[in-house]
């Protein structure tokens, strides 16, 4: 199941295309991200594509498969292609990354040797 999740503390489950688009559309300074988590019985990690309207008015996209180590993120100015993606993310389609160039942002998520000891 997908759930959608903003800042303002709006949660709607099973999103819409409209519903994802409006929530984009709304992001301004006090509610400036957006988090689709895709939720499913059996299915370990997390997993989700999320979205954050910067100071600057780009969107910073991140998106993680499971795992710290495949954490990614971008940075764009088009909103629409934000949305694109979010959608493609939404409907499980394979090329919903495709326009544009990420980064792997791993290994800033992995726990240490010294944070693990306790």
């Amino acid at each position: 199941m997908l759930i959608a999740t903003n800042e303002a503390g709006r949660v709607v489950k099973k999103p819409s295309k409209p519903v994802i688009g409006t929530m984009l559309a709304n992001l301004h300074r006090s509610n400036a991200h957006l988090v689709l988590e895709r939720v499913e019985d059996g299915m370990e990690g997390s997993w989700y594509v999320q979205v954050l309207l910067r100071d600057d008015n780009t969107y910073q996209l991140e998106y993680r498969d499971g795992v710290a180590a495949e954490h990614h993120q971008t940075r764009t100015i088009s909103q629409e292609k934000v949305l694109n993606a979010l959608l493609g993310w939404a409907a499980g389609k394979a090329d919903w990354r495709n326009s544009f160039m990420w980064n792997n942002i791993g290994s800033q998520f992995e726990v240490g040797d010294d944070q693990q000891q306790g």
